[in-house]
């Protein structure tokens, strides 16, 4: 995908690079001085994912009245957005807070971008649109670590009834064997579908699950709780356009409740102690923001809770910038500490990812719509129309799942660190991949369960000073070995048949690769991460002294703060994680209404 990017980065110049907003645009303001009101029962820190979906949940209750504060700007009108194959131009866009993280000895001590939503829908208005809940085991081993049967999968099943609502593919075409109505929801908010634009690949990915069935037999649905196998992708789209927690859950049905405000260009920089509970547990009800860099800070205090759903980056560095987090950490920059949590910003777990990339015996690749202008001024002008056609879709159409046999030699020296016999060990999307010249074909691979961990911490005090990002990445012997299984399991998958007057051969030197070593190193050389960065502030049982939130998500040692996001989630599913927070911020916002009677 790194081509596709660069080989379109100068049109979102040229195509909707977005629609300015008047200060008031029904419930979203973008200057403070433009709140009809200051005094909130609940702040939401963060309007991605999880924010949208509890400020959602909250304001169902007409009498309670909730604010989200947003760092970024607004999500409408902006093309790369709503168009599901111009997704890639949004990464180092305006709309990316554009992070790096540290040196990565795992990778050759190579600097790698890290991008995240700076945006109204965070990641859900950036990501690629893979919907994907991973395994069952996932939720099932959060349930017993968190020592809470309601975080299993069992327990989690209506909220899949209420987050998702199942509709028809943008081309209309019939769906039946390509997923399990069962397993989904059609009544929910957020919109989930099939592709809706063939691909040439199809049938020849099919045919695969025949010639190879052993190592990759068809799965009818990836999102049943079993995602071993392959299968149809799903996204999150409706009617051919992106489906994000902003033009889901903030929607124009909901965006007009009296009782919810969202403040754009809203940068938190503290979330400040009032008083404490009469265990002297520092009680948190003020959020401290500003709209500038060099703005001046403002205060709110709420009723009830402060809500921080910044995601695995962001809540850790607004944690430790108001003082909760480790101590010996905290002390050197100047930062008073409240409550002393060491877990705060650590146990990071991200996958790793990676591509291999052939020459396609074939024209019927989508090359051609980053080089003929006239084709993608066509194309886009199309969808601006119908809403169909090629771009309402992103590269793959399919997704293996796969798992390391138990018998295999990796787990002689090395524990299985997966959730369960139903969780894949890593994935790959089966593309036609996007490039400047020739047409090509390309295994978009993931390595789903790592070993390894990273963290968050703190450069400066200075809340609008990006945080220092270590996602740890090939830092275990198991995380390179399960790569390089992924690598092995990717070139087999080539090898049916079908693909035999098709993949014409490699564009880049791994197949010169003859032993594990040379593989390794052609592994870390060119290892990236997934953007999938989960457990910076996991959640642990009610009273153990690790962890930073209880199970029903709030902040151990502090009172009226809570966190509901990925990070939260103590390890990582084997999945695209957007499905699974989805889930994650429903059952949040139904403990928030339980705790106060909502």
């Amino acid at each position: 995908m790194p081509g596709l990017v660069r080989s379109l980065d100068l049109l979102s110049f040229a195509f909707g690079f977005f629609l300015l907003i008047p200060p008031s645009l029904c419930a979203i303001y973008t200057n403070i001085a433009d709140l009809p009101q200051t005094n909130f029962d609940f702040i939401v820190i963060g309007g991605g994912l999880a924010g949208n979906v509890i400020a959602n949940r909250l304001t169902e209750n007409a009498k309670v009245s909730v604010l989200v504060l947003e760092a970024g700007g607004s999500d409408q009108g902006i093309l790369d957005v709503q168009v599901p194959w111009l997704s890639p131009l949004l990464e180092g866009s305006a709309y990316d807070w554009n992070y790096t993280t540290i040196p990565q000895p795992g990778a050759n001590n190579r600097v790698i971008g890290y991008s995240r939503g700076f945006i109204l829908g965070g990641c859900t208005s950036l990501n690629r649109l893979i919907y994907t809940r991973g395994s069952a085991d996932d939720y099932d081993r959060f349930a017993r670590v968190s020592q809470d049967p309601g975080w299993s999968w069992d327990s989690l099943q209506p909220y899949i009834q209420k987050t998702e609502r199942w509709v028809p593919p943008a081309d209309g075409h019939d769906t039946t064997g390509q997923f399990d109505p069962s397993v989904h929801g059609f009544n929910g908010i957020n919109s989930v579908s099939l592709p809706g634009y063939p691909q040439a690949i199809d049938n020849m990915v099919i045919q695969t699950t025949v010639e190879l069935a052993d190592e990759f037999p068809f799965n009818q649905d990836i999102n049943s709780g079993n995602p071993l196998g392959l299968g149809w992708t799903q996204l999150s789209v409706g009617n051919g356009q992106r489906s994000s927690s902003s033009t889901s859950y903030l929607g124009p049905q909901f965006i007009n409740r009296p009782n919810l405000s969202v403040l754009l260009h809203a940068h938190v920089t503290r979330i400040l102690p009032s008083s404490t509970t009469a265990g002297n547990n520092p009680i948190f009800q003020t959020v401290e923001f500003a709209q500038s860099n060099k703005g001046a800070r403002h205060n709110i205090t709420v009723s009830k809770e402060v809500i921080l759903s910044a995601g695995s980056i962001a809540t850790p560095q607004i944690l430790m910038n108001s003082g909760i987090g480790d101590q010996s950490e905290l002390e050197p920059l100047g930062i008073q500490t409240y409550v002393n949590i060491p877990d705060v910003g650590k146990n990071l777990s991200d996958q790793v990812s990676m591509s291999l990339t052939y020459f396609a015996n074939s024209s019927q690749t989508w090359d051609d719509i980053n080089r003929n202008t006239t084709l993608r001024n066509g194309l886009i002008a199309a969808w601006k129309k119908t809403h169909q056609g090629p771009l309402v879709d992103i590269t793959n159409n399919h997704l293996a799942f796969v798992r390391i046999p138990n018998s295999d030699p990796i787990f002689e020296q090395n524990t299985d660190p997966s959730s369960g016999p139903r969780a894949a060990h890593f994935q790959f999307r089966i593309q036609v991949a996007v490039s400047t010249s020739g047409n090509y074909f390309s295994l978009g691979l993931s390595m789903n369960t790592p070993e390894s961990r990273g963290s968050i911490s703190l450069k400066t005090s200075n809340p609008f000073d990006p945080p220092l990002i270590d996602v740890g990445l090939l830092t275990t012997n198991f995380d390179i070995a399960a790569a390089r299984q992924c690598v092995r399991t990717a070139q087999r998958f080539i090898t049916a048949p079908v693909w035999k007057n098709y993949v014409l051969g490699p564009i880049n030197t791994f197949p010169n690769t003859t032993t594990d070593a040379e593989l390794d190193q052609y592994i870390r050389a060119h290892a990236t991460q997934t953007g999938h960065a989960v457990g910076t502030s996991s959640m642990s049982p009610k009273g153990a002294n690790y962890g930073v939130v209880d199970p029903d998500l709030v902040v151990k040692g502090a009172s009226g703060l809570r966190i509901i996001d990925a990070s939260v989630m103590p390890f990582v599913p084997c999945a695209n994680i957007q499905a699974a927070v989805y889930l994650i911020a429903e059952r949040g916002a139904d403990l928030v209404k339980s705790t106060w009677g909502i």
